[in-house]
């Protein structure tokens, strides 16, 4: 069972208005590493694969997140357990920042996989791999022809408002990225919370993953902030068709979307957004340039 580690922290600070000063208690959203090791069956020695900078919360989903997305693993049933560290020498404190994914007998990882640049962080996620054949390699879903996963503009203009509503510890903080996952008619279907928005898009990505869920074929996947292409990847690992980001996306995701056929929107903001790629799954006619 995953423990609960607090997500949030209670500060002093001086608070500053109108020239005066008092103090106040403040909270702050928790950022601590994590590193996701990995147990093949048989091998005492664990498998490092990451540290990535993370709110606490749905620790196993992220690390299922991560090792799918990231082409390590593509069956849920590849692991047995998904444990916190109780190895001789981590302290009791300290064992709840270090994860270990035990896989099944038989179950092995490509050895090239892990000589990447494993290191991540909660700004840029991970680092050094951003290639469009980096996405071939980790086994692409085949995305839903546009006229099967079709999404309709009137539909697009809720998305930002229910992500919003949903982002508890965004509203006690300030400082937390959303990730969430709809269905083609704007209804929610899970919404993770994390300093990092690569973290928030594993955790719930995970979340549907380790229940044998994906690919994830008829929905869209709204994140805040920016759509880099790392967010891009996630969503073309796990099958989804339709990204929509509050912000603008850069321009290695607009090529991974094009390469992909997936349809990336920007700028995400009531009923006014931006179609970057794959613009035939939005049911509107097609737009006179400008």
């Amino acid at each position: 069972m995953e423990a609960v580690r607090a997500s949030t922290v209670r500060r002093r600070v001086q608070r500053w208005q109108q020239g005066r000063c008092r103090w106040a208690d403040d909270v702050l959203v928790t950022e601590e590493p994590l590193e996701i090791r990995l147990r093949p069956a048989g091998q005492d020695e664990p498998v490092r694969v990451a540290v990535t900078m993370r709110t606490p919360g749905h620790d196993f989903e992220l690390a299922g997140g991560f090792l799918f997305t990231e082409g390590l693993l593509d069956d849920p049933h590849q692991i047995a357990a998904i444990t916190y560290c109780t190895d001789p020498g981590v302290d009791g404190d300290q064992q709840y920042n270090i994860v270990n994914v035990w896989l099944r007998p038989g179950v092995t990882v490509e050895p090239r996989t892990l000589q990447r640049n494993f290191y991540t962080t909660s700004s840029c996620g991970v680092c050094g791999k951003a290639s469009l054949e980096a996405i071939h390699s980790r086994g692409a879903c085949v995305l839903p022809q546009p006229r099967a996963a079709m999404v309709r503009p009137e539909v697009l203009a809720t998305l930002g408002e229910t992500l919003r509503r949903q982002q508890a510890l965004f509203d006690r903080t300030g400082g937390l990225h959303a990730a969430a996952l709809f269905d083609l008619d704007g209804r929610l279907l899970a919404l993770r919370e994390d300093v990092g928005r690569h973290n928030a898009t594993d955790k719930l990505i995970g979340h549907f993953f380790l229940q044998g869920r994906t690919p994830l074929a008829d929905t869209i996947l709204m994140v805040s902030g920016r759509a880099s292409f790392e967010i891009v990847q996630k969503a073309v690992v796990a099958g989804i068709p339709v990204v929509v980001a509050v912000s603008a996306p850069s321009s290695l995701a607009c090529d991974a979307a094009r390469e992909f056929g997936l349809t990336l929107i920007g700028f995400a903001r009531g009923d006014r957004f931006n179609v970057y790629t794959g613009a035939a799954r939005v049911g509107h006619p097609a737009a006179t340039p400008g």
